[in-house]
């Protein structure tokens, strides 16, 4: 017997996914060649319009439906993409796709593991608690104060396998420019989802970041963190503060003033200026753990930034490690939200 629709679609989104995830890695603005379409997602599609679905089965249906139609029109885009801001926009269907069909993971197992690192995939009590009670209330992905990704509010995560007598490690993610919290999100939903993590994805009061001027943007942030932590049990350490190119940039200068207090700092393809140490709380820099990332590939800061930063912040008593990688250009690298992850949570070496 062959594989019924939805585990065909299911299949087909996922493969679209990685395919689309991969290809943000390497995206340059002189080359924003596409990736490479795989015919499989339409005809799946077809396939799925074309069944009897059962009354009972409709919901999952319509989540597919949903996820697929969004990767079907990011690749139509991407095929004609001759810019990267085209290129770029293609890709907001990762974010938009992942939510469509993130409802079905405790009902279909392959789902499920998709949304876990590689190496926690095969952990089947692990999978059993986090598909234990779908219904449940205040775990999994939320959106606090108003529509997903509206200025000056948040979107949340928290595990589904949550118990209130634990505390909880918690990351405050920061987008990039022109993005939201709600799409960056799942940039760290896979490696927190394994690890028991909170994630608090906030989104600028502005366009973009307050970079020179923490104090605009900072305050909002440690609102979140007050209401998420009046309701959920969060751990006073590791706090985790980490964000992509301008949430990179606010990473040093927000983390850097300790307002409000971040245990771990986690900047990845972010700007850094030396003026940044202005703001720097020299007391809360002295040993502070800090884990910069950044493409040797990356076209809007090249990688010497990210050297320079790690000197810098050497000299002023910070604990740094400095990750150049290969292959990567502007762009985040999604296997490292676990390795940044296992850096601050002690992970041995």
């Amino acid at each position: 017997m062959g594989e019924t629709p939805a585990a065909a679609l299911a299949a087909a989104i996922l493969r679209a996914l990685d395919r689309m995830q991969a290809a943000t890695r390497a995206l340059d603005p002189a080359d924003p060649s596409p990736p490479e379409a795989d015919a499989a997602l339409g005809d799946a599609l077809a396939a799925s319009r074309a069944f009897d679905w059962p009354e009972a089965w409709l919901p999952i249906r319509d989540c597919l439906d949903q996820a697929a139609r969004l990767l079907l029109e990011a690749e139509r885009v991407m095929a004609t993409a001759t810019s990267l801001p085209e290129a770029w926009r293609a890709f907001r269907a990762i974010p938009r796709a992942s939510e469509a069909i993130y409802p079905l993971c405790p009902f279909i197992p392959s789902i499920s593991r998709h949304f876990l690192e590689p190496a926690r995939r095969g952990d089947a009590a692990l999978l059993e608690r986090l598909a234990a009670d779908p219904g449940r209330e205040g775990v999994g992905v939320m959106h606090l104060g108003g529509p997903p990704g509206s200025r000056g509010n948040a979107s949340l995560y928290v595990p589904e396998d949550y118990e209130p007598a634990r505390p909880m490690p918690l990351v405050v993610a920061l987008h990039g420019g022109s993005g939201n919290g709600a799409g960056f999100l799942w940039s760290w939903l896979r490696a927190a989802r394994g690890r028991g993590v909170a994630v608090l994805a906030p989104t600028a009061l502005g366009d973009t970041w307050s970079i020179m001027e923490p104090e605009i943007d900072g305050p909002n942030i440690a609102h979140w963190i007050d209401v998420v932590s009046a309701q959920w049990n969060i751990a006073a350490a590791p706090r985790l503060l980490s964000g992509m190119s301008d949430g990179g940039s606010f990473t040093y200068s927000l983390g850097l003033s300790a307002e409000p207090p971040f245990t771990h700092l986690a900047p990845v393809a972010g700007n850094f200026h030396p003026m940044l140490t202005m703001a720097m709380n020299p007391e809360h820099v002295r040993g502070l753990p800090v884990r910069i990332t950044h493409g040797a590939r990356d076209w809007m800061f090249p990688p010497d930034v990210a050297v320079q930063a790690s000197e810098l912040l050497r000299h002023v008593g910070a604990r740094v490690e400095c990750h150049v990688l290969a292959g990567l250009a502007h762009a985040w690298p999604l296997e490292q939200a676990d390795a940044i992850l296992g850096w601050c949570m002690g992970d041995a070496p």
